[in-house]
């Protein structure tokens, strides 16, 4: 049934663009948690998987919807499953925050686990932001902040998707001529 609006090529790209983004999400979010590097590395890994998903299907000359629909595909696979890592790397963090804090940095936050530990630790560096934002206390932070993650996932998923058809036209573009 999906290989009427996509190639099997396409659907194999979906299967590498979930690897891509484990394999990014696993060092820019775990080992080295840097996560606007996470956020930039979905344009060139949608880019790649959108080539890629067409390339898979030898996908020939003339078939531009068909090309970016592999593109696309692929794209959406693999933003779906970096916004899927991002929310589930953070849920785990929100839920598991005990208040933990290195004693050379002042020790433990005196805070009842989860939303209210990261709200602590978010007072200290954002006080001005967070009461900008109308954020008061726990609970209306805990609402703000999934608002901001549900925010970042969505751009993960746009940007993978439109690299992705950027990456199908470049390979609209150039690629090779039937033999």
């Amino acid at each position: 049934m999906l290989t009427r609006v996509v190639d099997r090529g396409a659907i194999t790209g979906g299967f590498v663009g979930i690897g891509m983004a484990l394999t990014i999400g696993v060092s820019f979010l775990l080992v080295i948690p840097v996560e606007p590097i996470y956020w930039l590395l979905s344009m060139p890994t949608g880019l790649l998987i959108g080539y890629y998903a067409n390339l898979r299907a030898r996908r020939g000359r003339g078939a531009w919807g068909r090309i970016v629909a592999n593109a696309a595909f692929a794209g959406l696979v693999t933003g779906l499953t970096f916004a899927a890592l991002l929310l589930g790397v953070k849920a785990l963090f929100f839920a598991a925050d005990d208040g933990y804090r290195d004693p050379g940095l002042g020790g433990r936050v005196s805070c009842q686990s989860g939303a209210e530990c990261v709200y602590r630790r978010y007072l200290e560096d954002q006080r001005a932001e967070l009461a900008d934002a109308g954020v008061t206390d726990a609970a209306t932070f805990a609402d703000f902040y999934w608002a901001q993650q549900q925010s970042t996932a969505g751009l993960l998923i746009v940007l993978s998707v439109a690299f992705g058809v950027a990456g199908g036209g470049l390979y609209g573009a150039t690629r090779p001529k039937p033999e």
